[in-house]
């Protein structure tokens, strides 16, 4: 049986998760399984610098298996596998990259939603949650994510009418971080990586935390939850050469070993 999705850990850190299940990419239980178990092996990774999740250039992926779930049962187990590997992949201590060329629709633009950023292709990236045709309603983050992501009233209307986006459109509501031309999706999106990859491991990791923990708490425990952050980085050999670099020849001059 062909791997469902294909793995290149890369010399600079990045790994690269390419879903391989054409032409479209439709999220099977399989699939999902087999990414949950990919996860965890990175969550274990004490070189892992980035991730670039990506499709092909037909479909990022164009939503869930639909033949997997017709009743309440059915919807529930595939649900809970994605659950395990969403949040894994969300939890991920590294900036994790969606790669989008062609469809992410439904679980597909779930999945990049899972996802820190996402980069887009502009001409033929469309995007949307469309479960609401079938009677539905996402059941992956769709109502969640997506509307930490670009506020309630633009989630509701991305929900309720199923309708696609394109490229363009998804830039201006803060959807996606990156348009670039269709040929070059994948390698913008590994060029960001590896941008990231070369950061103070821990402070992006820290910068990390902090935002998506931040989302969950007032103002005043996410101030403090960022001060215990902040201060705790002072103890990393990242924060010592950053600082001394600086003194010594102004910003941007260091180089960081991620500890």
């Amino acid at each position: 049986m062909p791997e469902l999705v294909l793995v290149e850990s890369r010399a600079d850190g990045v790994t690269l998760l390419r879903l391989n299940r054409p032409p479209v990419n439709p999220l099977n239980g399989a699939l999902l399984t087999e990414l949950a178990e990919i996860v965890d092996g990175l969550h274990a990774s004490a070189d892992l610098r980035a991730v670039v999740v990506a499709g092909n250039d037909r479909a990022f992926a164009a939503g869930a298996d639909i033949a997997e779930f017709s009743d309440r049962v059915s919807a529930r187990a595939l649900g809970r596998r994605f659950r395990a590997s969403l949040d894994g992949l969300a939890a991920l201590p590294v900036p994790v990259i969606a790669a989008i060329n062609g469809f992410a629709l439904g679980g597909g633009l779930e999945l990049a939603l899972a996802c820190d950023l996402r980069v887009a292709g502009a001409e033929k990236a469309r995007m949307g949650q469309p479960e609401i045709l079938l009677g539905i309603i996402p059941g992956a983050g769709g109502t969640q994510r997506l509307t930490r992501l670009i506020g309630p009233a633009r989630a509701k209307d991305l929900v309720w009418t199923g309708r696609q986006l394109k490229a363009a459109e998804a830039l201006e509501i803060g959807l996606v971080d990156r348009v670039v031309p269709d040929a070059e999706v994948l390698d913008a999106a590994l060029a960001l990586a590896v941008q990231l990859a070369a950061g103070p491991a821990r402070a992006i990791g820290a910068a990390k935390r902090t935002i998506d923990g931040g989302l969950a708490l007032g103002l005043s425990a996410g101030l403090d939850l960022e001060l215990e952050e902040f201060t705790r980085l002072f103890d990393t050999d990242d924060a010592r050469v950053g600082i001394a670099s600086f003194l010594e020849h102004g910003p941007g001059k260091a180089t960081f070993t991620g500890r």
